[in-house]
């Protein structure tokens, strides 16, 4: 089991929600300031259709309640295909199930046979999902650019939109935590602890004696792990949950902020390390983590917009000042991609390839 630490701070702060139907001026300072300030925010009125994403929920749901048997049969992830508890190569491990497909079609049409007994309405239901939300990313990356007030708003979208994008989508499945036994074990403990003769118990005791089982509950929900701490390698990572709580972001050491599911009708958009780099370190790609809720199945659908494995990542020159020169040296997604593999989960990359600041080409070492 992975549990959270007890030194950390977990706090209640609004998070920004960005209507996408206001006026543009409006939306563009809102995406820049919450792309600086948390690298994190959600949008509302964003024209994907809901029964597009209804679709997409029931496969989803649809495939996650098939026996351990039947869903292995995807699987194992490698790194596409189904995956349980155990997160990439290095030895990472959370309470979750997922499925990891390649957001290519032709991918999608070749992995939904080993997913689903209606291959085709699976793959066109992807299909038709993962074209939305992409357009849903590009449409936010240009208003970044625009709100960067860089010449070319498609200097990033251009990325997402190259036919060998590495784009990902990937299910994550949160069941519950099996709460009828730690019910018995924390009524255990307490019985232990707090009630030692045979006397009945009044019921103001009762009343007490269920606040605590509560809390009690509330803790073991609070600090076991679903998704470790992590940054997304990708631009920008698009994500649909259901209305279970569980999502956290920390835009600083040892602060953890809940996202709330609502409103659910809402995606959250989080900046990743190589928007990050091109940006040259204006926007901040956010850690954050998901923990397992103890009574409710918790499910999301991020969409992971990445570039084609030899696009060649470097920020544009208008964000390049004589106070702020080149943060990151050039580097492939190729490049950027194999480091994200070679290291656990929770690791810094980025950092990897930051130019010194004697402006050399050499990089810093973790």
């Amino acid at each position: 089991m992975v549990l959270a630490t007890s030194s950390e701070k977990i706090r209640d702060i609004e998070l920004p929600i960005i209507d996408l139907s206001l006026e543009r001026s409006e939306v563009l300072k809102h995406i820049v300031k919450a792309s600086e300030e948390f690298g994190f925010f959600k949008v509302i009125n964003h024209k994907v259709p809901e029964f597009i994403i209804k679709r997409m929920e029931d496969e989803s749901y649809s495939f996650f309640s098939k026996t351990s048997l039947q869903k292995q049969c995807a699987g194992p992830a490698n790194p596409y295909g189904y995956g349980c508890k155990n997160i990439g190569f290095n030895g990472d491990n959370g309470e979750v199930e997922y499925l990891l497909l390649h957001a290519n079609p032709l991918s999608i049409s070749q992995t939904s046979k080993t997913i689903s007994s209606d291959p085709i309405t699976f793959s066109s239901t992807v299909d038709g999902y993962v074209a939305e939300v992409k357009e849903l990313a590009c449409e936010i990356l240009e208003l970044m650019a625009q709100g960067l007030r860089v010449p070319h708003i498609s200097v990033f979208s251009k990325f997402l939109r190259d036919l060998n994008s590495d784009s990902l989508l990937r299910l994550n499945y949160y069941p519950p935590l099996i709460t009828n036994n730690i019910h018995q074990l924390i009524i255990h403990d307490l019985l232990e602890d707090d009630i030692t003769d045979a006397s009945p118990i009044s019921s103001d005791e009762a009343r007490i004696f269920s606040k605590e089982v509560q809390t009690c509950h509330h803790r073991h929900q609070q600090c076991k792990i679903g998704f470790g701490e992590h940054t997304d390698p990708q631009i920008l990572t698009v994500l649909r949950s259901n209305d279970v709580g569980g999502l956290q972001i920390s835009p600083q050491d040892g602060l953890w902020i809940p996202v709330s599911p609502h409103p659910n009708t809402a995606f959250s958009i989080f900046v990743g390390d190589t928007l990050q780099a091109l940006t040259n370190g204006r926007f901040k790609s956010v850690r954050h983590r998901a923990i397992v809720n103890s009574c409710k199945t918790r499910m999301s659908m991020v969409y992971f917009g990445a570039p084609a494995p030899h696009a060649r990542i470097s920020c544009p020159s208008e964000l390049v000042t004589p106070h702020k020169s080149y943060l990151y040296r050039p580097f492939t997604w190729a490049e950027y991609k194999k480091a994200t593999y070679s290291r656990k989960l929770g690791d810094t990359r980025l950092q990897c390839f930051r130019v010194q600041s004697d402006n050399s080409d050499e990089i810093l070492s973790e």
